[in-house]
């Protein structure tokens, strides 16, 4: 989930003792955080066969990437998480890998990465944390590296196009954090220090981004309020 995650003027990290309490934390904080995963998982069934390449972008603590390991046990597949975190790849590598399926870890900035040849992509909530000025140059390297009928699996958080469906969104995400037993006070922190960090682009911007990479065949697979995911296949 996490890219390159710095910014003036903000005091939102994933180092340090995040990891740790990374997965009960997200899993409070993003809705149906593990429906997703799920589905990503199910999907993984017409994408991974026998050696395929698959690539976690944003992969912290290996929990998804673990998840479609074990799914596909016997297939001898190549897994790459990629975390900007060093602290994130500790914690993904002390995680058991039960199949035959080979898990790397690579510790890169997603702008930098280079990619190879595979047969599937996924990106949960990840894509929204680059500088929105190399978002495109990312997108495009994941369009040409992967096979042909390979997929994409993108998840973010979006920004409605209009204020009155962004008021919306925002009020039943309050809601549902404050259902969670988060404070007002953390909430409010969370917001002020994810400023300039995260940047959501509206539905129309992700889609552009996709488009622009040379992606036709689009899908949106899932969403609750302003959290959405795309399935896309080359």
């Amino acid at each position: 989930m996490s890219g390159k995650i710095k910014a003036k003027n903000s005091s939102w990290h994933f180092g340090k003792n995040v990891p740790k309490k990374f997965d009960t934390h997200i899993k409070k904080s993003v809705p149906y955080y593990e429906d997703m995963h799920q589905l990503i998982t199910n999907l993984s069934d017409f994408f991974l066969k026998k050696d395929s390449l698959c690539y976690d972008l944003g992969s912290s603590t290996g929990t998804l990437i673990n998840k479609i390991s074990t799914r596909h046990p016997e297939k001898k597949i190549k897994f790459y998480g990629v975390e900007i975190e060093k602290n994130m790849i500790r914690q993904a590598k002390k995680i058991k890998n039960k199949s035959k399926n080979k898990i790397n870890y690579l510790n890169r900035d997603l702008i930098k990465l280079k990619i190879k040849k595979n047969d599937m992509i996924i990106s949960c909530y990840t894509i929204q944390f680059i500088e929105p000025k190399f978002r495109q140059n990312v997108i495009d390297k994941i369009y040409k590296s992967l096979n042909w009928g390979g997929a994409f699996v993108i998840f973010e958080k979006i920004r409605a196009s209009d204020p009155r469906f962004q008021d919306i969104f925002t009020q039943l995400y309050l809601d549902f954090k404050l259902k969670k037993k988060f404070t007002e006070k953390e909430i409010i922190n969370k917001s002020r220090s994810l400023k300039g960090v995260l940047e959501p682009f509206s539905e129309f911007g992700n889609l552009g981004l996709l488009k622009r990479a040379g992606f036709v065949d689009i899908i949106p697979i899932m969403q609750w309020m302003s959290f959405k995911g795309f399935l896309c296949i080359k």
